[in-house]
């Protein structure tokens, strides 16, 4: 704490991470990385920016992204003006907090979420309101439509959403976004490529509609650090007024380049993430075995309780073996861990080792 802090300072909650621990022989399956690599197109695009010795980092990259928004338009079949780039998909989702979410009326998002949302309300002064989740932790549309225009500023959830991996069908979405049509609706997609179907096929059908991507998960580059939004124009021109208001230029050139190589590669990104899909299937399975409950996930990660073991307990025991899961302290999943899909050899390795632990 300092004397010299603004007022703002003192009132945040800032978001925690995911750890990123320095364990020899780790299983990490804690923060929903892909467990296998991007594209080896990637790696080419950043070795071709980076051949002429470094002249073109001395020189600033395109601020607006447009080759890799061109990219990305051709992959959803939308135009370039249709879409928005950033440092991550949360910078993007800060911009579309400040730029399009905040209103007279208050925000609404679930009560088991992305815990970011409610770090971004506390930085932008967000009035907010959470709607729970039903007993099944599947969200209900009738809740949000209930409170009507007067009582909706705008709203935004994950889908699938984030921790619990439930997925929310696009005929929802769209009855959503139709029964609210004067409020800013925004879909945060990070894990929609793992079994969801994606909004973006209703953009063009409405206005108040925005889908936000990272290429984090299923294009396996956490680490470069991209995201995108895409939407009708309108939508679009609020978020560029914005970054252009806080960095012109949030993508370095080797992002620019390597976020639209993996996007190229529709062939690497399919046999990927149905890589994923398949272990999930069999991990979900397996922890079932072993008496856990664990709720349908269409992510790229499972979400799972033992009814006869304390969720911290057994995260503990599964860290004294190098495996590293995440468990969240809150009110109604705090004896639920968060699994990411390993590879089949790390999911076996969890396996192995919550077989003993339980025994």
């Amino acid at each position: 704490m300092s004397r010299f802090w603004s007022p703002v300072v003192h009132g945040l909650t800032p978001y925690v991470p995911g750890e990123q621990p320095k364990l020899a022989h780790l299983v990490k399956l804690n923060t929903n990385e892909n467990p296998y690599p991007p594209s080896p197109r990637v790696e080419e695009a950043i070795q071709a920016e980076l051949a002429s010795g470094g002249e073109r980092l001395r020189l600033y990259p395109d601020p607006t992204g447009l080759a890799l928004r061109q990219t990305i338009a051709n992959c959803y079949g939308v135009s370039v003006e249709q879409v928005f780039v950033g440092n991550g998909s949360d910078e993007v989702l800060a911009h579309t907090f400040l730029g399009l979410l905040k209103h007279d009326r208050p925000l609404l998002f679930p009560d088991i979420t992305y815990s970011f949302y409610p770090v971004y309300c506390g930085l932008y002064g967000i009035d907010y309101a959470t709607v729970p989740l039903d007993e099944a932790f599947q969200i209900r549309v009738d809740d949000y439509l209930a409170r009507g225009p007067a009582g909706v500023g705008a709203a935004i959830f994950p889908n699938p959403n984030a921790p619990t991996g439930r997925a929310l069908p696009l005929a929802e979405i769209e009855r959503l976004a139709a029964g609210l049509p004067d409020c800013p609706i925004v879909v945060d997609e990070a894990y929609v490529d793992f079994g969801a179907d994606s909004a973006t096929a209703l953009i063009d059908r409405h206005p108040n509609l925005l889908v936000i991507h990272t290429l984090s998960k299923s294009r396996s580059l956490a680490g470069l650090r991209v995201g995108f939004a895409i939407g009708q124009a309108p939508l679009i021109e609020g978020l560029v007024r914005v970054k252009d208001s806080f960095n012109s230029y949030p993508l370095d050139r080797l992002a620019l380049v390597g976020a639209a190589a993996a996007m190229a590669d529709q062939a690497w990104f399919d046999e990927t993430r149905q890589r994923v899909i398949a272990s999930r299937e069999k991990l979900a399975a397996d922890l079932a075995a072993l008496g856990f409950q664990v709720l349908p996930s269409a992510a790229n990660f499972v979400f799972a309780r033992h009814p006869d073991r304390d969720a911290a307990e057994l995260a503990a025991a599964l860290r004294s073996r190098s495996i590293i899961v995440r468990h969240f302290k809150a009110p109604r999943i705090d004896q639920f861990l968060r699994i990411t899909v390993g590879t089949d050899a790390q999911c076996a390795a969890l396996i192995e080792a919550l077989t003993a632990i339980l025994a």
